[in-house]
């Protein structure tokens, strides 16, 4: 179909303020947060399940493809329109539908900002725990595709902990419902299934979320180390230890460099590594179990541990983390992160081979993960302008990715599949398992006209 008339058709359901088409809009949807970039043909912004139904059915009849998207933070390709095809953009759709606290729920729309949420649990002493870097901006929708984690899934879990169920179009615009607010709903459980599918098999348009009470006390601390092996070292002797923080996050120099021009967070410049390490739960004990990771810290060779004593210093702390991706802009003009997740144990040794992997092919790596869970962030800087340089920063994601599968972890813990690692998809699985992956995505998407090309690899 021309562009023109799909344009025309898809306004008489949303309207025509709610359709984009300029050339303009076609570039600013045709990327994300990877190094991809594709070109959809229009840009269509639903105000209603009903009308993303209408949407997905014209879609399907004419074999058009439809790619969901909230605000593009992701990190691996997953929105890129790799076939042209309607962007799904569900900025509209951005309502919190209800607050349940006596049953623990809450429903919101997909457009919703993580931290708007969080915001209004606030009010009632309630939290959302899964908390992305991006929380700002990043959508509800957008975490339900990506199966999305944070610093607080080491004791919390990802998304797919705190999703329950929600309203989903199918391929052809039939609304269904999974789950819901009740646990434990009898037959096959399709959330789990369609929670990290990145829009390949459904698109969500309500969401029911488990919410929490906010925790009695918080204690953060920031160890601070001469070595970058040490400090992985003791992530693994704080979990050993019997102790589960609500988390355990690394940044490295390069990385202090970046966030300290940036935002000031109080990180000292002559480190090696510092380790973000906050408790939560009860107050009572909670001294106890900060002392005990003091101990734990010093005996690792930490040069220095501190603990936050006002709640002004501990959000200067975690600014200084979550801002972390943004300041490693100030250092080159671009860098592409790897997500690959090991064993802790297996830290200190991993992370020295990514080094070795940067000196290999003259790259610089800045370092920045969830070690909690030994899930790393190795961020390759270069210059997309210089297309050896980035031939090459390909080349050494894949090996850091390999790195992590040979050590018994896995290609993503957190940012997906996407366009960006479907070849690694083999580093873990074996074609009879892409197969069976395939008959998922057959059965629920037959004619393929969500997100297409994305996930799982050809051959």
């Amino acid at each position: 179909m021309e562009r023109e008339k799909l344009v025309e058709e898809v306004a008489k359901i949303v309207g025509k303020g709610n359709v984009l088409s300029s050339e303009t809009d076609l570039l600013l949807y045709g990327y994300d947060a990877s190094l991809f970039k594709g070109r959809p043909d229009c840009i269509v912004l639903p105000g209603s399940t009903e009308e993303v139904s209408k949407v997905v059915k014209f879609a399907h009849k004419e074999g058009i493809p439809v790619i969901a998207r909230g605000s593009g933070t992701n990190l691996s390709g997953g929105t890129v329109p790799t076939r042209g095809g309607i962007v799904l953009h569900f900025s509209r759709m951005n309502r919190i539908l209800e607050i349940d606290i006596e049953n623990q729920r809450a429903v919101v729309e997909p457009g919703v900002f993580t931290l708007i949420l969080k915001n209004q649990l606030a009010r009632y002493g309630y939290v959302y725990q899964p908390d992305p870097a991006s929380e700002k901006v990043s959508t509800f929708g957008g975490n339900f595709g990506e199966n999305s984690g944070g610093p607080h899934c080491l004791k919390y879990g990802v998304t797919t902990n705190h999703i329950l169920g929600g309203e989903v179009v199918l391929y052809d615009g039939k609304v269904i419902q999974v789950g819901g607010k009740a646990l434990d709903n009898p037959g096959y459980d399709l959330t789990g299934v369609l929670v990290g599918s990145e829009g390949t098999l459904g698109i969500a348009t309500k969401l029911v979320l488990r919410i929490m009470p906010k925790p009695e006390a918080v204690k953060t601390m920031l160890a601070i180390y001469n070595s970058l092996e040490d400090a992985g070292r003791t992530v693994s002797a704080i979990i050993a230890d019997g102790i589960i923080p609500a988390t355990l996050e690394m940044l490295d120099k390069l990385t202090i460099k970046a966030v300290e021009e940036s935002i000031h967070a109080g990180f000292p410049l002559d480190a090696e590594a510092v380790l973000l390490i906050e408790l939560d739960g009860l107050k009572d004990g909670m001294e106890r179990l900060a002392e005990r990771i003091m101990e734990i810290c010093k005996k690792n060779n930490a040069r220095e541990v501190k603990a936050a004593k006002t709640e002004a210093e501990r959000t200067q702390l975690w600014a200084g983390r979550k801002g972390a991706f943004g300041a490693i802009a100030r250092l080159r003009p671009n860098y592409l992160v790897c997500d690959g997740t090991v064993p802790r144990t297996k830290l200190p040794e991993v992370l020295t081979k990514v080094m070795e992997v940067g000196k290999k092919y003259n790259l610089v790596i800045a370092n920045v993960f969830h070690a909690g869970d030994g899930n790393l962030h190795p961020l390759i800087l270069f210059d997309e302008r210089n297309e050896e340089e980035l031939k090459k920063v390909h080349q050494a994601g894949s090996e850091i990715l390999k790195i992590c599968v040979d050590a018994g972890g896995t290609i993503s813990g957190e940012h997906g599949i996407g366009t960006e690692k479907m070849k690694e998809m083999f580093f873990v699985f074996t074609p009879k398992d892409i197969a069976a992956m395939k008959k998922v995505k057959k059965a629920f998407d037959p004619d393929d006209v969500y997100n297409p090309g994305k996930v799982l690899p050809k051959a």
